[in-house]
């Protein structure tokens, strides 16, 4: 009960203050004359932050701005549509990014997306990582955090990327072609990871707490030219989306997650069980982290550094 108060109050005082874009018009105020932030998404729990931040803007009358969201099927034509500035910024896989900023995009991110969240998932009849040798592993990019935990679990246990058949594949694929024998694992955002563990498809091998604690996965950034043109509604976005997730619990994660994804209770249970969006600051020494990881393993030998990448002000 005290939480819910405080939250109430949080929200209330937030809603009130003269910041970035939001002023007292009353309750009458035409949604229609709101600046619209375009930003895009995937369906996945990792977006649950963006959702969040979202529905509390929309549901503040007093703001001049807000968001409107921008659904992709696979992770190139979001980066497509990023990188081309057909949308203002996207909660996207950080390493993507990272990757587009080091050919000179216009890009800076401003929080996490979410912490922890991914688990390497397996066939039933893969016991240890050794049985991996020779089969056929799926991530969704190689410029993912999941291509790390992938290599991360391979050193770890005195193996090498080499000694598998990794293979890209979009995100929705990996749970049926697990099911039908055509990959024998995959390490991918969720609720993809849920669906084989909640249906007895599969199983967990590792989480990636378990490889890479605090890892950091997916991002919302935003592209230079909006944040140039936008100072006052970026910092009051960034604000909104740190506190709003910060005071989040269970209970309010699981029915964004239900509105914004439609899977079945038992998928997002299982899902919504590996990750948590508390604390959606990028600290130096995360993305020191992430950056000496990506260079280990060969995923990017220029990844841009943490002030030239990270919006901190």
């Amino acid at each position: 009960m005290k939480r819910n108060i405080f939250f109430t109050i949080v929200t209330a005082v937030v809603s009130l203050l003269l910041l970035a874009g939001c002023s007292h018009r009353g309750s009458n105020s035409d949604n229609s004359s709101r600046q619209h932030v375009k930003i895009g998404y995937l369906p996945i729990t990792h977006a649950v932050s963006l959702f969040a931040a979202k529905d509390f803007i929309d549901a503040d009358t007093t703001c001049k701005f807000d968001i409107e969201l921008v659904k992709f099927g696979n992770w190139t034509d979001l980066t497509d549509a990023l990188n081309s500035g057909r949308i203002d910024g996207a909660s996207v896989l950080v390493e993507l990014a990272m990757a587009a900023k080091s050919k000179g995009i216009g890009l800076k991110a401003i929080a996490l997306g979410h912490k922890d969240g991914n688990v390497v998932v397996v066939g039933n009849g893969i016991n240890s990582v050794a049985d991996l040798k020779g089969k056929k592993f799926a991530i969704p990019n190689t410029q993912s955090s999941h291509n790390i935990l992938l290599n991360q679990m391979l050193h770890d246990n005195g193996m090498s990327i080499n000694d598998l058949q990794v293979i890209q594949l979009a995100p929705p694929e990996m749970p049926y072609s697990l099911s039908n024998g055509s990959i024998d694992g995959y390490c991918v955002a969720e609720p993809f990871g849920a669906m084989s563990v909640s249906k007895r498809l599969g199983k967990v091998l590792y989480t990636s707490e378990q490889l890479w604690p605090n890892s950091v996965c997916c991002a919302l950034v935003l592209t230079d030219a909006f944040i140039n043109a936008n100072a006052a509604i970026v910092e009051r976005l960034r604000d909104v989306y740190h506190d709003v997730n910060a005071h989040n619990g269970k209970q309010e994660v699981s029915s964004l997650s239900k509105k914004y994804l439609g899977q079945p209770d038992d998928v997002l249970a299982t899902s919504l069980q590996w990750i948590h969006y508390d604390s959606l600051h990028i600290t130096r020494s995360d993305y020191d982290l992430l950056v000496q990881k990506v260079k280990d393993f060969g995923i990017s030998t220029n990844p841009p550094s943490y002030d030239d990448f990270v919006f901190d002000k």
